[in-house]
């Protein structure tokens, strides 16, 4: 497996889904509250189906609220990325 890091930084954030051409997004259907779920949104990849693209401030608000962090890969062009709890 590819090595890995842990961030809540925003901009580090930002910029490895963009470096990647990633967007913001959650799963349909879970809007507001509590129990909206956020993802990374990647072109090329198959289990977007379900994935509605959403700006910034609306994911990191959501992330900040769910005390997430984003695990992610180090290699280059690697989109392996995983939200998990921050602690």
């Amino acid at each position: 497996m590819a090595d890995t890091t842990k961030t809540t930084d925003h901009d580090a954030i930002k910029k490895w889904v963009t470096d990647r051409n990633g967007a913001p997004a959650k799963i349909e259907g879970t809007d507001g509250g509590d129990g909206e779920m956020i993802r990374v949104y990647f072109e090329q990849k198959k289990e977007n189906a379900d994935l509605k693209k959403i700006g910034w401030d609306e994911w990191f608000k959501q992330f900040d609220k769910s005390k997430l962090a984003l695990l992610h890969s180090t290699e280059a062009g690697n989109t392996f990325n995983k939200l998990v709890s921050r602690d």
